[in-house]
């Protein structure tokens, strides 16, 4: 088997082989490729594929699986981010119980740069560097000026519904200074957070800590964060005419075009990349030995959404200084448990 053939995942109509190395990363058939800085140097790459304020998505290539799902977990569940920890509830005659408003509140995003705040434990008492504190305020009240009959909540009432707008941030020891280049409260204004009706109340504290995702969700700064194999589709012999169209429509749109060569009309891959890879096109018989269907084994192509917390190129940015650290730690411990075996001996 070539290099190349290792390296692809082969879909078949009713299977999927090759599919996974062997005892080693970037191992196969019981031989163990060499692998070191230079070759890795060599074959590793990131692209840049596209990034909007909430989302990116680069392809990671030249790196094992194990490599990339570290780098999506890290994403999930290890870069930290700021949210409400503690509620103070002083008052709510609402009909959303305490504990429930409490986790609604705990759930919203909140704008704030982690790295200005340092880690609160649980002896600590708060503090303007461990903590944000954000008061909310709403009292719901007829609105004289609704019209007679009115039956519009929005019209009807003043605070009839309360949303992550009213937050007030109350900036504490050297915090406004400190923090002045982030404009520091909930990321979407228009989170609504629970109803009220005339003469019901909710006033409470809400306190932010720094934390990350493995210890609960809402520190987690990603929407999504997920990766896939790139596609790859060839054509082992020309497919023309009314089989080009047919063949053309198993892919989703994009993937596949029919062109005219030579004065015949024939399929051509134009992007593999847009392919769901659902083997329709495994289920005609006219195309069986025509047509390959595979994944790189090394190509792995990321889509990452934000909360809007950390921009997407940042949190990208910052899941490897995270995945970074983790290796140096896990080469020290390995050097010293090395050192100590040695000693032993």
């Amino acid at each position: 088997m070539s290099i190349e053939d290792r390296n692809r995942v082969v879909i078949l109509e009713d299977r999927v082989e090759n599919v996974s190395g062997a005892e080693f990363p970037l191992s196969f058939d019981d031989q163990e490729l060499a692998h070191n800085l230079e070759s890795f140097g060599n074959s590793f790459d990131i692209q840049i594929v596209r990034v909007t304020p909430t989302d990116i998505e680069f392809d990671l290539i030249g790196v094992d699986a194990s490599i990339a799902n570290a780098l999506r977990r890290v994403l999930i569940a290890e870069v930290p981010t700021m949210a409400i920890e503690d509620v103070y509830m002083l008052n709510n005659t609402g009909i959303v119980q305490d504990e429930v408003l409490a986790h609604r509140l705990g759930l919203i995003p909140i704008k704030a740069d982690a790295s200005e705040f340092t880690w609160k434990q649980k002896s600590d008492g708060a503090t303007d560097q461990n903590t944000l504190v954000f008061k909310l305020y709403a009292a719901c009240t007829a609105n004289p000026e609704a019209a007679p009959g009115e039956t519009d909540p929005n019209k009807k009432y003043i605070n009839g519904s309360v949303y992550s707008s009213q937050l007030v941030w109350e900036p504490a020891g050297d915090q406004q200074k400190r923090l002045a280049s982030v404009s520091i409260g909930p990321i979407h204004d228009d989170i609504l957070i629970t109803k009220l009706r005339p003469g019901q109340v909710i006033n409470c504290e809400l306190h932010c800590q720094k934390g990350v995702g493995k210890d609960h969700a809402k520190f987690s700064p990603v929407a999504t964060a997920s990766y896939r194999l790139l596609p790859e589709i060839q054509i082992l012999e020309d497919i023309t005419g009314d089989d080009a169209d047919l063949f053309r429509e198993c892919f989703p749109p994009g993937v596949v075009d029919v062109v005219v060569e030579d004065g015949v009309r024939k399929a051509k891959v134009v992007n593999a990349r847009k392919d769901t890879v659902s083997r329709e096109v495994l289920r005609h018989k006219q195309f069986e030995g025509k047509v390959r269907l595979t994944r790189v084994r090394d190509h792995f192509i990321f889509n990452v959404e934000s909360t809007g917390i950390i921009s997407p190129e940042d949190l990208v940015a910052q899941a490897l200084d995270v995945l970074m650290e983790k290796c140096d730690i896990a080469k020290s411990a390995l050097t010293k448990a090395t050192q100590a075996e040695e000693e032993a001996e």
